[in-house]
C-alpha cells in the first residue's frame, strides 16, 4: 500500500509533553532567578550600607565627650583619670578603616579617610600631651589641639553619616522601582507565556483528539464492514500514526485473507472460523479509543500513551503478518497486550497474572487462543462479581511420558474467581461445545479450531462453581513449526 511521504516525523507524546513543559517553564525559571539575583544584589548593598550608617551613628553618640572628658582628666591630673584614651582612637581607627572598606560612594569616602587621618593625628597629639610636663603647655595643647581634633572627627563623621543615609535613600528609591518594573516585566512575560501555552496546549490536544476521532470514524466503518484500504490517518504524535498505520495494515491483511478464503472453496468452513478470529471487536475499538480520549481530557497523558502502545502491540500481535499459528510468546504478548488495555477500564475490578514457563515460548499454537478465553472470563466472570476479581493464565507442558515428548501436550489453562456457573448451566455449556453452538464470546469459536487443526483428542474443557469461579483448560500437541 503506497504511502505520501509525512510533512514531519511523529514524535512521541512523552517527548511532546517534556517540550511543551520545557518551553513554558524555562522563561519563568530565567525570569524568577534574575529577579532572586537582582534582590539579593539590593539587599547585600543595603544590608551594608545600613550597617555602615549605624557603626558610624554608634561612634558618634559619645566619642568626643569621651576623648575629651579622659583627657581632661589626665591633664589636671584628677584621680579620676584612667590614663591616656589610646585604645579607644586605636578603636576608632579600627571602625574607620572597616567603613572605608564597605564605602564605595565617593564622599562618604572622603569622609571616612578624613576621620582615619585626623584619628592618626589625634593620637599624635595624645602622646604630645604625655611628652609634655609644663601645666600650662598642656592645657594649651588639649584646647588647641584635642578640642579641635574632636570636634573635626565628629564633623567628618556626621558628613559621613549625611551622605551614606541620603545613599542609602537612593538605593531604596531605586530598589522599589526596579522591584516593580521586574514584577511588571514577569507579569507581562507571564501573561504572554499563558497566552502562547494555552494556544499551544490547545493544538497538542487537538493534534491527538482529532486523529483519534478519525480512528473512531475509520473503526466504525470497518465495523459496519468496509474494509477499503484508504490512506493512513496523518498524526503528529507517534502512538497515533503508529495504530493509524496498523488499521490500514491489518484492512489491507485482512482483504488479503478474504481474497484467499474466497479462493480455497474447500475449506471454506476452516477458512470461515480463521476470519472470525482475526475480525476486530469494534465495541472494544470503542471502549478503549474512548478511554483513551478520557486520559486526555483528564490530563493523564502517561496513561493515555501506554494505553495506545498497548493497543497497537495488540493490533500487531492480532495481525502476526498474516498467519494463524504463532508462537507461544508472541500469543502471550498479545494477551498481556490486552489484559493492560482491559485493566485501565476496569482497575477497580480486576486484577490478573499471566504465567507462561519461558522454554515453551518457541511452540507453536492458533493465533487468539487464549484472548477469547481470558475475555470471555472478564465478561462472564468477573463482571457480574461484586469486589476485585482475579484471572489467572498459565501454560505447562504436561508430559504423559518422560522419554517422549510427542506423547506430551501443551496444556492452556485461563482461570478466573468470579461469578462462576451452576451444575446446569455448566452441563449446557459442555454440551454446547459438544454439538458445536455458540455459547458465549470466542469459546466454541476456539474449542472447533482446535479439533479442526489438530483432531478431536485436542480442545477445551470447563470446570466451574457458582461462586467461586471458572476454570477452562486448552490441550493442544506440542509443536514448534
Amino acid at each position: 500500500m503506497g504511502k505520501k511521504e509525512k510533512a514531519s516525523k511523529p514524535v512521541t507524546l512523552g517527548r511532546q509533553m517534556r517540550t511543551l513543559l520545557f518551553a513554558f517553564f524555562s522563561p519563568v525559571l530565567i525570569l524568577f532567578c534574575a529577579l532572586f539575583t537582582a534582590m539579593i544584589s539590593y539587599v547585600s548593598q543595603y544590608t551594608s550600607i545600613s550597617h555602615n550608617v549605624t557603626t558610624a551613628s554608634e561612634f558618634n553618640q559619645d566619642f568626643k565627650e569621651t576623648i575629651d572628658l579622659r583627657m581632661y582628666y589626665y591633664v589636671v591630673g584628677s584621680h579620676y583619670s584612667d590614663g591616656l584614651p589610646i585604645e579607644e582612637v586605636e578603636a576608632a581607627q579600627e571602625l574607620a578603616s572597616g567603613l572605608l572598606e564597605t564605602t564605595t560612594q565617593y564622599e562618604s569616602w572622603k569622609a571616612i579617610n578624613g576621620v582615619l587621618q585626623l584619628c592618626e593625628n589625634l593620637e599624635e597629639k595624645i602622646y604630645l600631651i604625655e611628652a609634655t610636663d609644663n601645666y600650662d603647655d598642656r592645657q594649651m595643647q588639649l584646647e588647641n589641639n584635642i578640642y579641635v581634633l574632636t570636634e573635626l572627627i565628629q564633623e567628618y563623621m556626621y558628613d559621613y553619616l549625611y551622605h551614606e543615609a541620603s545613599l542609602l535613600d537612593a538605593l531604596q528609591t531605586e530598589m522599589m522601582r526596579n522591584l516593580w518594573l521586574e514584577l511588571g516585566l514577569i507579569a507581562v512575560v507571564a501573561l504572554a507565556l499563558m497566552f502562547l501555552s494555552l494556544r499551544r496546549f490547545l493544538h497538542f490536544a487537538n493534534s491527538i483528539t482529532k486523529p483519534i476521532s478519525d480512528l473512531c470514524a475509520r473503526v466504525k466503518s470497518i465495523g459496519s464492514g468496509d474494509l477499503t484500504v484508504q490512506e493512513p490517518i496523518q498524526a503528529q504524535e507517534y502512538e497515533i500514526q503508529t495504530l493509524s498505520d496498523g488499521f490500514e495494515d491489518m484492512v489491507g491483511r485482512l482483504n488479503q485473507l478474504m481474497e484467499q478464503n474466497r479462493m480455497e472453496q474447500t475449506r471454506l468452513r476452516s477458512a470461515e472460523l480463521a476470519l472470525l478470529q482475526a475480525q476486530i471487536n469494534p465495541h472494544f475499538l470503542y471502549n478503549t479509543l474512548d478511554a483513551i480520549v478520557w486520559l486526555i481530557e483528564m490530563e493523564k497523558n502517561e496513561q493515555a500513551v501506554e494505553m495506545v502502545t498497548s493497543l497497537s502491540s495488540f493490533f500487531r500481535s492480532s495481525l502476526s503478518n498474516g498467519q494463524d499459528i504463532i508462537s507461544l510468546r508472541e500469543e502471550e504478548q498479545h494477551v498481556r497486550s490486552y489484559l493492560e488495555i482491559q485493566q485501565v477500564r476496569y482497575k477497580d475490578i480486576l486484577a490478573y497474572e499471566v504465567a507462561i514457563e519461558p522454554e515453551l515460548g518457541d511452540y507453536r499454537i492458533p493465533k487468539l487462543t487464549l484472548q477469547p478465553l481470558v475475555e470471555n472470563a472478564l465478561y462472564h466472570g468477573i463482571k457480574l462479581k461484586r469486589g476485585l476479581g482475579h484471572i489467572r493464565v498459565s501454560v505447562y507442558l504436561e508430559k504423559v511420558d518422560d522419554t517422549d515428548v510427542s506423547a506430551a501436550m501443551i496444556v492452556l489453562k485461563v482461570e478466573d474467581d468470579g461469578a462462576g456457573m451452576d451444575a446446569e448451566r455448566l452441563e449446557q455449556v459442555r454440551a454446547a461445545l459438544k454439538h458445536e453452538q455458540s455459547i458465549g464470546f470466542g469459546i466454541a469459536t476456539v474449542h472447533e479450531r482446535i479439533q479442526l487443526m489438530f483432531g478431536a483428542e485436542y480442545g477445551l474443557s470447563i470446570e466451574s462453581r457458582q461462586g467461586v469461579g471458572t476454570c477452562v483448560t486448552v490441550r493442544i500437541p506440542p509443536k514448534t513449526e
